[in-house]
């Protein structure tokens, strides 16, 4: 993985870990212990599933270019139907307070798309990837190919 990256990785994981710690102390105040469990296993799969997501896609855009728009789609389907057997597993569960663990989900993924928005913004992207190794030698004018 290039540097920058990794460096729009951190700019998106560390805001929304530090949106999933802020919502754990507000749900063990507000719930108890079990909310704080559920606010962290949220934030624990929003972390996971959309840096997953985000390392598949950059694999994506640098191999295969011409399938990025597809698998991007096919991704966030795919995070979604995880997302449901996840939900589908725990659904009775007394681990976790399940209220505390919807409402950290998507205030953590929200956190997550718009760190990710301004990491994309900021970011210095360049239209055409300069590689020294692969640069041609320019033909002189005057020879006939």
């Amino acid at each position: 993985m290039r540097s920058d990256d990794v460096r729009s990785l951190l700019q998106t994981a560390v805001p929304t870990a530090v949106a999933g710690a802020v919502a754990a102390v507000i749900s063990a105040l507000v719930v108890g212990g079990k909310g704080a469990v559920g606010a962290i296993v949220a934030t624990v799969v929003v972390i996971l599933f959309m840096g997953i997501g985000f390392v598949v896609l950059q694999r994506t855009a640098k191999s295969l270019p011409h399938l990025f728009q597809a698998m991007g789609l096919m991704l966030y389907a795919t995070q979604i139907l995880l997302l449901f057997v996840f939900l589908a597993v725990f659904k009775n569960t007394t681990l976790f307070n399940p209220r505390a663990f919807a409402i950290t989900l998507v205030a953590t993924t929200l956190v997550w798309i718009a760190a990710q928005t301004r990491a994309h913004m900021k970011a210095k992207i360049f239209y055409v990837e300069p590689d020294s190794s692969k640069a041609e030698k320019p033909e002189n004018p005057g020879s006939k190919s």
